[in-house]
């Protein structure tokens, strides 16, 4: 079987889609895989990376903000949109799919657009609580739509090829029990907080917690992890230092980036992050709660939906992004850190909305797709 997969621009549209390609790899190793996307992408990286052959089409999304330089931009985004049809057909014909799968980002919308024109079968996977521009339009053409969590069958109506998969994850997650981690990162057993912004960091999440990690110093016995993301460098130690946070406190961990992150997060009661796709499964996964605050210039602004699945569960808590400061972050974590029962049930329910097998469930709906016994 030849699979085609279309994913781009972010990590929660391309690692679902490498996890999809590795449990076929896994199951069918006959399997022949090849990624679609962009040459300047980061899915040209990750794909590569991973071992996988990648074909590239020049795509770019359309700049909303009307400046002289975005309409140039808009332009050219034009113009490879007309040319990209071309391009595509000459990979389907190089390559001859059985399937092609679209995982979201600018690319999927134009890939299984043609793949349906080809009268190739095609299946699409939405990882956000609020499906993309492309899942929307292409929902209702395509032979399979999974789902990464119950709020997305809301925005898409009658969606009879739909099917709640969850979201799939490229390597399981080895869950230690608290104190077990705690131990492995030399931190003493007791309330313990991770908080990141992501790889490039958050400024106002950084601002906010240098006053959360000043405030827990006071008040004592709190453990504190923290990743302050490549934005952060130069800038986030001399705040704490201004603000009378000892770095080196045996209570704190402090990176730039943390790179044990399973770790991390099974050591913690209260997790503080963005709320993408991935790292809200990763966290139901573990089964933690969680203060989400969305990334405020996401598409659609997807990631407030995604934080309010949880929210609506009883597994986090949203703070938007302009009404984030330190008092409010401190008050927030102050009322769940005094109600160790609340946080313990937060986590139980952050769990009830895992789908811990969704690699699984969606190589079954592949499977049963394209006849395969």
């Amino acid at each position: 079987m030849n699979v085609a997969f279309a994913a781009g621009g972010t990590g929660g549209h391309i690692n679902p889609a490498l996890a999809i390609a590795d449990k076929l790899k896994e199951v069918f190793p006959d399997t022949n895989i090849l990624f679609i996307g962009s040459p300047d992408g980061l899915e040209a990286k990750l794909v590569k990376k991973a071992g996988y052959d990648f074909a590239s089409v020049k795509m770019a999304g359309i700049q909303r903000k009307l400046t002289p330089h975005n309409i140039k931009l808009n332009i050219q985004a034009v113009h490879y949109y007309l040319s990209a049809g071309k391009r595509i057909k000459k990979i389907f014909s190089d390559f001859s799919p059985d399937l092609v799968i679209g995982t979201g980002g600018y690319v999927t919308g134009t890939v299984l657009k043609t793949a349906i024109k080809c009268g190739i079968k095609t299946a699409l996977h939405e990882s956000n609580s609020l499906p993309g521009v492309s899942v929307k339009m292409l929902a209702p053409k395509a032979d399979l739509v999974m789902l990464g969590t119950e709020d997305a069958k809301k925005h898409l109506g009658e969606c009879k090829k739909c099917v709640v998969t969850g979201n799939p994850l490229r390597n399981n997650i080895p869950i230690e029990e608290k104190s077990a981690a705690r131990k492995r990162l030399g931190l003493p057993d007791c309330l313990t907080i991770l908080s990141a912004g992501g790889s490039q960091g958050a400024s106002r999440l950084n601002e906010a917690v240098v006053q959360l990690l000043a405030y827990e110093q006071k008040k004592g016995n709190i453990n504190h992890i923290h990743g302050y993301g490549k934005h952060g460098r130069d800038t986030f130690m001399q705040s704490l230092e201004d603000n009378g946070v000892d770095a080196g406190n045996p209570h704190f961990i402090i990176k730039e980036y943390i790179d044990n992150m399973y770790t991390c997060m099974c050591a913690s009661d209260l997790i503080i992050t963005r709320a993408g796709a991935m790292t809200l499964t990763e966290i139901m996964a573990i089964g933690r709660a969680s203060v989400l605050i969305p990334y405020p210039y996401a598409a659609e602004n997807h990631q407030y939906y995604n934080a309010l699945t949880l929210q609506n569960a009883n597994a986090g808590r949203i703070i938007d992004d302009k009404e984030l400061t330190g008092s409010v972050l401190i008050d927030t974590v102050n009322r769940l850190a005094d109600d160790p029962e609340l946080l313990r049930l937060m986590g139980e329910n952050a769990a009830k909305l895992s789908k811990h097998d969704a690699a699984g469930i969606i190589l079954r709906e592949i499977t049963e797709l394209m006849g395969i016994k």
